[in-house]
Parts: C-alpha cells; structure tokens; sequence
C-alpha cells in the first residue's frame, strides 16, 4: 500500500492474514476510502473490507462463492453480488451482511435502476430463469424480493442473456416465427416494439449508447454476416433511421461481438467509424450522431516533413477503432473528456485500412487535421488535462525511454525513465484532475520480479497556468462552425505556454445556432435521395395516421424530417421542418388482424387464451368489435381502446375453431379470421396390432389414445427397417406384410410442441395356429391391467409351455390380452432353423397344438404366481 503516489509501499500481509490469498480488489466508486477485497475461493469464501483506504481491514466469512459485484452509483454502501451458483445478493452495510435476493439469474444481467428522476434508487432490475426453463424480466426492491413483491414488467417469457437497463432505455428480446422483435420501455412506462425499416429484419442488435434520451443501435441485418448497419431512435427509443451502413464488425477473445465504432469523448454527437466499402475498409467521422459522415483527411506531411499525396476521397486516413478492455495497455484509439480536441490513434494512410505498416496519429482540433507522430505503434497516456502527453513505444524487447509532448502531440522530446532497460507490461496514470504522475510496472528479465517504476512530472512546471496562459479554441467541422445546433468555444492552453493546468474547467460558452437543413435528420419511414431530400421509402405510407387518432383529435403530420434528438438550433427554418398538428380524419377500419399474444396458433384446453386486435388503419374510439370465439360464445366491444390488453377466452373442448373478429364504424368495416386449435395434452399412446399374421394378409393397426381427445394431432409410422415413414392424420392403418419373420411397428403421434411413440412386433407367416389360453380365476385377483405386468405373465407362461411339451421357445409365442377376465392367445409357429431347413409343416403344427391342448386339459400347465398361489393354464379353443 502507498500513500504518497508509489514513492514508498507499506506491506499488509499481516493486516489481512498471513495466509490469506487474494482473487480481486474493488475501490468504491462513489468513496475512494472503502475497498473490498475477496478471498481465492479455492481456499476460501471471505471478504476483507476497509474503510480507511487500505490501512485496516476486517474480515467476513461468507456463505457463498462471489463472481462479481456492482456497486451502486449514488449510494456507497450499496452493492449487489452475484455468486458462482448464479444466485443474487444485496447489501446495505457495504458487504457486512447479505440478503438473498434471487435465484437463477443470468450472469451480467442485474442491474440498479439509475434515471434522470433518481426515483425508486433501491430497485434492482434482473433477467432470472423460471423452473421450466424460460427467461422473465424482474424487478424488486434490494431488500425485499419476494414473490410478492416481484414486479414482471414485461409480459410473457423473454429471450435468454436479452435485458439491458441503461439509463432511462430497458431493452428486451423476444424471439418468435425464427425472427427476434426488440422491445423497449423509456422511463419505464409500457414496452413497445422497436421500429426498423420494414425490410432490415434484423438477425442480432447491440445497444451503443442511451445518452441524450437517443439510442443508438448497431444492427446485423438479414443479409449481413461480418458488418453491422447504425440505427439512431427518437427520444422513446420506438423508431430508427438508418445512421450508417455496413460498420465493419468481428470476434472478441470470448466470443463478444465487437463493432468498429468509438464515440469521441468530450464532444457529444462525435463518432469515428470504420465501414466496408467495396471489400475494402475506410474510416469515417460524423460530429452530428450519424446525420452526416465524411472521410479522414490525411496529414499534409510524413514525420519527417516530406509531403503527403492523398487526395481524397481516393486516399485518406484509416484508424484502428479498439479500445482496451485492460486497464493498465492503451488501445488503438484514446480521447479523454478533460481534453475534448485531442485524439491519439494508430493507423494509416492509403484507401484503405491495413494491418500493416501501422504508424501513430493525433489530432488536436477535434478531428479536422491529423499529424503523424510515430511510425510503430505506442501507448499514449494524458495527463494534466491532456496538457502533457507520454508516449511508450509498444514492444516486445526492454525499453528504457518514453517520449513526452506539452503542445498536444505537436513536438516530442526523449525521457530515460529506468535505468536499466525494461520489459513494460502496462502503464497506469494516476487518478485525479490535477496529477503529473504515472507508474510502469514490468520485469527486468523474465525471472525478476515486478519492477514499478513512478514517474513524476510535476518539477517540469514552476508554476500554474494563469488566465492569459489561455486561448479560445471553437469547435468545427471543416469550418462549419455550427455543430449539433450550437457554437461551443473552448479554452486551451497556448502551445508556448509552459504551465500546470490543473482542474478541468470544460467548455467556455455555447450559443445556439439558427436552424438549417443539416440540423435534420429524415423521420421513420424517409430516405435521404441525392439531392439531399426525404422521401417516403417504398414499403412506407405517409398517409396512414396513427390509429389512436380519433375524429375530432389532431396528431402530428410529419413532414419527411425530424429534429437531431440533442441538437439545441432555434428558429430558421425549424418551423418548415417540424411534424405539423392536423385534424384526425374519419377513416374506415383497414388491415384488420387478431393473432394470440404469443404468436401461437395453438391452445390448452381450460387455460386462458389472450386474443390481440391490431388495425393498421381506421377511427379506435369510434368503432364497434365483434368476436366469435367459434365455440358458440361471442362478445362485443364498444371501441378498440377497451381491448389493448387482449381478449381472453377459454375454450372448454378441443378441436380446430374459427375465430372470427368484425370491426365497424360509419365509414365502413374490416373482418378477419384465425383458426385456432384447442389441444389438452397427450399423456400416452398404445399400438394395437395382432401379434401375429399371415403372410400378405391385410392387418389393421391403430394408435389408442389417452385421453382419447386432444385435438389436431398426426401420425408418423413406421414399419420394419424403412427409412422413410407414413405420414396420416388419422388413427388407423391396414397394411401387409410380404415377407415371413418378426416384423417391428413404430407410430409417433404429434400434439403440439409433444410427440409420443409406441413400439410393437408382429410376426409374419404363411400359416401358424393360435389357441385361446385361460387361467384359474384366482388369476383375476392380481391383475392390474397393465401392459407390463401383461408382458411379465405372457413370459411365465411361455416357459410353463416349453417346460411342459419340450419343444423350442420359438415354436410359440404368449401374448395376455388386456380386461378381464385374464386371458392369453397361445400362437404354434413355423419355426425355421439357421441352415433354412426343419421348416415345420402344417401337419407338424397339427401335432404340437394337439400336445399342448393334451398337457393343458390335464392341468400339467401351470406357474407359480407367489408362494403358495399356484395358477393352472386351460385350452379355450383353437383357431388357424
């Protein structure tokens, strides 16, 4: 632990166990002073918490093993844990006590429920799993999450690992007809579905960023395999116009989609984007979120100042958009908010992006020209506000020099900061507004230990920036100085100016610019033609109006265009351009449809069924509804809106029924038609067939049923070794056989999302004997009637037969039939041995049937039932 920025380190061993090994360390996000630290949980499960910044701990023994945690962003003491069993605990003492909140929640899928408002600051929103597998959207307060107080604010089943809350957006997927359809819920009122343009259908989307009540979305459409199109929303986050197409996208170390984007910070609405364009991937910028992008111009000189010849738009300047997901190496791409002009990153000139010959760039006037400053790639750190940069060169080999620049990347001058040449693993600057100090930490050689090396650059400066050490500095974009609707002027440090800046003091003044064309984006619905205007897209009507529009409302009449979400222009020609109220016309009903809320057209017999209206056009509040159920129950309704949850019904029989839905008005009607089918659930399916049959002789086989009613169902047979089966709708087949021996039948019988099968073999031949077998009625009194124990006794009195005549178990086979009284059908067959000769004849059969009906009438055939119940067989009679 140190205390004066890693000039002198104070060892704790003693203060947190000599024995005690470490997995991971948090700092408080809101209270720099309390740090928790978890145990390896291979040895055990404790915590170790401290609220005087490492100086003491003391230790907690858990009852569980800690993944991860999030800490609440306002109050410190607050945290959530999430455990390796996928069980979820809160806590209000900073660790000190846990309380169980849930079971079976998703990894990184709980969150606190942070809005501008701050209302409700201990509701914890989740994605946790049902007992039957499904997903559910949950949210509870932190200290009490029972099942009473669960709030489901989605309703039905959502897609697993698809819940995002991010500040005033909730996200959810659900997945149905093999499409996803994306929900949201703005300041946590109702879900709606999210609108793309008709035809993207989207195969996969990532949320960029909710800030400015916008989202911005990355979208994988239908035809898309390694790039993403950007979609921007109004402030519901309901409906997306296309920002940018075919961003360049690949795969993370762990699978993770990675899209190649970087929003800019310190400047809201700057994006720098790299997108496929022809097979060949370019870099592009926007500073209005996506209403407009242009290329990189690439720097006028090389490094050593020979010039440059890259005229665009056939050469320009390609960055590398990753960041660093380790906290200690930079990325490819750095900007900090505390300095807003200044962006370092690697890349090249040329068409397009390449891997090869990559050098390091920087912009200090936000984007608008770049400078190369190394031609191997380096680590860049801002300090003091991005007033000094220090540069590390990225290598495999020791290293003993850095390189430091006070005039925003302009000039740079060598440092030696070891002595002895050093193998750098990572660099981390100091936390805070006003420190000069940063720490490498590597290894000398392999076989050292870890060397920190703190490198202060405060004794560089003699004093601190005064007010005339200062310039304005105005944001543009090639020029225009009116971005996002506004001027925003800057305050940066002279480049001669050789002082410490300190605090951050952000941007000087903002003042609203006068309303253009550029400060629009086109609505849903429109597409931006090359003339620059919008047009309704094919598949879009501009005339269909909302269908909560009412005769006697207004509703807002776009005009093709909307404004930039946090674009902050005035007047010009705002007026032209925004949506304009207009009176609700009367319109008769149109593009009428029901559906069940879940898609499904199938249901369960005696559970509740939820009917859906949807109009695409005509007046809800003055139109009447009429619905057939098509079980002889009907209902109406006086006006659509009384409907929006759904019409429930439950169906009391099974079978296929036409629902059938009118709406009217005085303008005229629409009608439609779904056809439902009513199921129960099939618990069991036997295979009736005689056990034996005669060589190409019709046999029927049906499939009985329990219970005998579940609705729509179909047939699969199959017989013997064929590879393609019977497909029938109906329960019962004939079929013959052409070929002597044992012969299988399988039936699978599909209901719904069930499918049952059954089993049997039939034994074929050109001619056989059967005789009806009966037993003592003390038999009776051990009969379940159940297949297996039909099978069990079936087998004892095979035996008892082959013990009593002597003869092959082959020659006969026993089937008990089902009821009482108990009863067997005895079958005398033409056995065949290996070499294909002995094949008994028909008077041979005669012989065996006359011995058995002999032994039978004799009482010589009998079995022991338990001890002490014997049971004698008897000859009914004899059939061919």
């Amino acid at each position: 632990r140190s205390t004066d920025y890693g000039t002198t380190y104070e060892k704790l061993n003693d203060k947190v166990g000599l024995k005690t090994i470490l997995s991971y360390l948090y700092v408080c996000p809101t209270n720099k002073r309390k740090i928790m630290l978890l145990t390896d949980p291979e040895v055990e499960s404790s915590l170790l918490i401290s609220s005087d910044e490492g100086a003491t701990y003391q230790k907690y023994r858990l009852n569980f093993y800690i993944h991860s945690l999030l800490f609440h962003p306002k109050q410190e003491d607050w945290i959530l844990a999430y455990s390796q069993d996928q069980k979820l605990f809160s806590s209000v003492e900073f660790g000190r006590r846990w309380l169980l909140l849930h079971e079976g929640v998703a990894p990184n899928r709980f969150y606190w429920s942070i809005m501008g408002s701050g209302r409700e600051p201990d509701l914890v929103h989740l994605e946790a799993k049902t007992v039957d597998g499904h997903s559910q959207y949950i949210t509870c307060k932190m200290q009490n999450c029972s099942e009473a107080t669960r709030n489901k604010p989605f309703p039905g089943y959502i897609d697993h690992n698809s819940l995002i809350v991010q500040d005033d957006y909730v996200f959810v997927q659900l997945t149905s007809g093999g499409r996803p359809h994306y929900y949201v819920s703005y300041r946590r009122n109702a879900f709606a579905q999210m609108k793309l343009p008709k035809y993207s259908l989207p195969k996969d989307m990532h949320v960029i960023s909710t800030d400015e009540n916008q989202v911005f979305a990355a979208v994988q459409e239908w035809n898309q395999n390694d790039t993403y199109n950007l979609y921007i929303s109004d402030t519901q986050g309901v409906y997306f116009t296309l920002a940018l197409e075919n961003v360049k996208s690949s795969q993370g170390l762990e699978g993770n989609v990675m899209i190649d984007l970087y929003e800019v910070a310190g400047i809201k609405g700057m994006f720098l984007a790299n997108k496929k364009i022809d097979n060949q991937v370019k870099t592009f910028i926007t500073y209005n979120k996506g209403r407009d992008w242009s290329l990189l111009q690439a720097p006028d000189t090389d490094l050593r100042g020979n010039p440059v010849h890259c005229l665009l738009p056939y050469c320009s300047l390609h960055l590398h958009l990753k960041v660093s997901e380790n906290p200690y190496t930079s990325g490819n791409i750095a900007s900090r908010d505390t300095a807003p002009s200044i962006i370092v990153a690697s890349g090249n000139i040329g068409t397009e992006l390449s891997d090869s010959d990559i050098s390091m760039f920087v912009s200090s006037d936000a984007g608008n020209t770049w400078r190369q400053i190394f031609e191997e790639e380096h680590s860049v750190l801002y300090l003091d506000q991005g007033g000094v940069l220090v540069a590390m060169k990225h290598t495999s080999l020791p290293i003993r020099h850095l390189w430091l620049s006070f005039d925003e990347g302009k000039s740079w001058s060598k440092y030696s900061f070891t002595s002895l040449p050093l193998f750098v693993d990572g660099v981390l600057g100091e936390p805070g507004e006003e420190t000069l100090i940063m720490t490498v930490f590597g290894h000398f050689n392999h076989r050292s230990e870890w060397q920190l090396v703190k490198v202060d650059y405060k004794s560089i400066f003699d004093r601190r920036c005064a007010e005339e050490d200062y310039r304005p500095w105005q944001l543009h974009s090639q020029g225009e100085a009116c971005i996002m609707g506004a001027k925003r002027i800057y305050r940066k440090r002279k480049s001669e100016k050789k002082c410490m800046q300190g605090k951050y003091a952000g941007a000087m003044t903002s003042e609203p610019c006068v309303c253009t064309e550029a400060d629009f984006d086109c609505d849903y619905g429109y597409e931006r033609h090359s003339n620059g205007q919008c047009l309704p897209a094919f598949w879009y009507n501009p005339s269909s109006v909302s269908k909560d529009c009412s005769l006697g409302q207004s509703y807002l009449n776009s005009t093709g265009y909307r404004k930039i979400v946090s674009n902050n222009c005035t007047d010009g020609v705002r007026e032209r351009y925004t949506a304009k109220p207009q009176q609700c016309p009367g319109k008769a009903p149109q593009g009428l449809r029901i559906i069940t809320s879940d898609g499904k057209l199938t249901a369960e017999q005696g559970h509740n069924v939820t009917f859906l209206v949807q109009l695409e056009e005509g007046d809800l509040q003055r139109s009447l509804i009429q619905v057939d159920f098509g079980d002889g129950i009907a209902v109406s309704y006086a006006n659509l809106s009384s409907t929006e949850d759904g019409i429930k019904h439950i169906y009391q029989n099974v079978g296929i029924f036409r629902v059938t839905i009118l709406v009217e008005n005085s303008l005229g009607s629409d009608n439609a038609v779904l056809y439902l089918h009513v199921t129960c659930p099939l618990e069991h399916v036997h295979l009736s067939l005689p056990f034996v049959t005669t060589k190409n002789k019709e046999v029927n086989a049906t499939a009985v049923l329990w219970p005998s009613q579940v609705g729509t169902l179909t047939y699969v047979w199959w017989f013997g070794n064929n590879t393609e089966p019977l497909i029938t709708l109906e329960g019962s087949i004939t079929f013959t056989f052409s070929v002597e021996g044992m012969n299988t039948i399988t039936v699978q019988v599909s209901a719904g999302n069930t499918i049952l099968q059954d089993t049997k073999t039939i034994a074929v031949y050109e001619q056989f004997q059967s005789l009806r077998l009966s037993f003592s009625p003390n038999l009776d009194d051990y009969n379940p009637d159940i297949p297996e124990w039909r099978r069990d006794i079936s087998r004892v009195v095979k035996r008892a037969l082959v013990e009593a005549i002597g003869i092959s178990s082959k020659h006969i086979l026993v089937a008990v039939l089902p009821g009482l009284p108990t009863s067997a059908e005895l079958f005398i067959l033409p056995y065949q041995d290996t070499t294909g000769e002995h094949k008994r004849t028909a008077a041979d059969l005669e012989q065996i049937s006359e011995t058995l009906i002999q032994k039978l009438n004799q009482n010589l055939v009998y079995f022991e039932l338990k001890p002490g119940v014997r049971i004698l067989v008897h000859a009914a009679h004899l059939a061919a």
